[in-house]
């Protein structure tokens, strides 16, 4: 079939199999061109599909010639439906990592629930016997916890007064103010249900109650904070209340995993372009005027750029420089004061009829569109596709 993107608000409900492969190439060629990473040998990733997931996947197994296992939830192609772009993505993963000589499995299904873990807990024992290298950058808008069959639904709204600020609709480039409401108490319980540590540390619970951590595991998570003009609504907000609850749950796994001498760690990473951020009021706004600064001052990266510098400099580096608060700082690079004084200036001026010329609005729909397999130029996308692409590890 000719697959073209089609949008259901923020979502794209289109993925193209050739496209989101031709971007996992990129990254693995990316990562290929870059000093080896003298890092983990069994790494796990949860929620290894897409954006930093998925980087950490790549940057594993290419970078370290690491052996993988991914859990996420995706879904095949079905009649006129293509795959989710994380399908895509891991077929072709899974395909060059056999092409290298890397193990490389996946398990698709809900990585909340008990079952998952207990298949994944079963695939480690049969396969690796330990894991040393458990990454948990599962991202979704919703959670049903495994004990109490409780549903949780996350919201994006500030705590304690409502919000104003502008926006960018980065579809049509008209920027225009925008004002969100306070969350209530409950939302901001079901926020940090879903977007919390605890799923985190259940997860590392029941691989070390298995006995399939490795002396010396790490486990990381991903986080952000982000400047003052996105503060009200990301990081003092009811997502910020679930980042602090993940970074809280990260001091937590330092403590269970001292008898095996392991580490636990949360990376608090740049601003980039993913479904959940297009999401966010404000946000793509800000990441537009930051990616024409960066770009400008030599700073930008993407996903797999900021894994590979964490993975070599920071995580396997022989020293692991944190923060105050035991954080891991990648986002360095665009929290520099002269990058942000930048991104300042350029807001209070931007408006609909400058927005090209002030930010990188362009790159920002661009990277949007690449998420899902679109606008990589060596695809031919008036050419019919198959959609019907099978994940080599995965019966479905």
């Amino acid at each position: 079939m000719i697959i073209k993107p089609k949008f259901r608000g923020f979502i794209c409900t289109t993925a193209h199999p050739e496209g989101c492969a031709a971007g996992v190439q990129e990254q693995i060629e990316f990562v290929k061109k870059q000093p080896t990473v003298k890092g983990p040998r069994k790494v796990l990733v949860l929620g290894g599909s897409t954006g930093y997931g998925l980087a950490s996947r790549v940057v594993s197994a290419f970078g370290a010639g690491a052996d993988t296992i991914g859990v996420f939830f995706e879904k095949p192609a079905s009649g006129k439906r293509t795959a989710s772009a994380g399908w895509y993505n891991t077929a072709a993963f899974e395909k060059e990592a056999e092409k290298a000589g890397l193990y490389a499995k996946s398990i698709n299904g809900d990585a909340f629930s008990n079952e998952v873990k207990e298949k994944t807990i079963e695939l480690i024992k049969k396969d690796w016997g330990k894991v040393d290298l458990v990454v948990y950058s599962l991202a979704s808008p919703k959670r049903t916890h495994p004990d109490t069959g409780e549903s949780f639904s996350s919201v994006l709204k500030p705590i304690g007064q409502a919000y104003e600020n502008k926006t960018v609709d980065f579809h049509s480039g008209e920027v225009s103010d925008v004002r969100i409401e306070p969350a209530d108490d409950e939302e901001i319980r079901q926020t940090v249900a879903v977007m919390g540590g605890e799923d985190w540390e259940m997860w590392m619970k029941a691989l070390k109650e298995a006995d399939v951590l490795a002396e010396g595991v790490t486990t990381l998570a991903y986080s952000y904070i982000g400047p003052d003009v996105t503060r009200p609504i990301y990081r003092e907000g009811t997502i910020g209340r679930a980042k602090d609850h993940l970074e809280d749950t990260a001091q937590t796994l330092r403590e269970q995993l001292q008898e095996l001498g392991g580490r636990a760690f949360v990376s608090v990473n740049k601003a980039l372009v993913t479904q959940s951020s297009s999401a966010i009021p404000v946000v793509p706004l800000y990441i537009s005027l930051l990616f024409k600064v960066m770009k400008e001052k030599g700073l930008h990266e993407g996903c797999t750029e900021q894994i590979h510098r964490l993975f070599s400099n920071f995580l396997y580096s022989g020293e692991t420089a944190t923060d105050e608060k035991g954080r891991i700082r990648i986002d360095n690079l665009e929290m520099k004061p002269e990058v942000q004084e930048a991104v300042s200036a350029l807001w209070e001026k931007v408006k609909t009829d400058n927005v090209y010329e002030l930010s990188d609005l362009e790159g920002y729909r661009n990277d949007f569109f690449r998420l899902f397999g679109f606008g990589i130029p060596e695809v031919d996308y008036e050419k019919d596709t198959d959609t019907e692409i099978g994940i080599p590890s995965i019966n479905a």
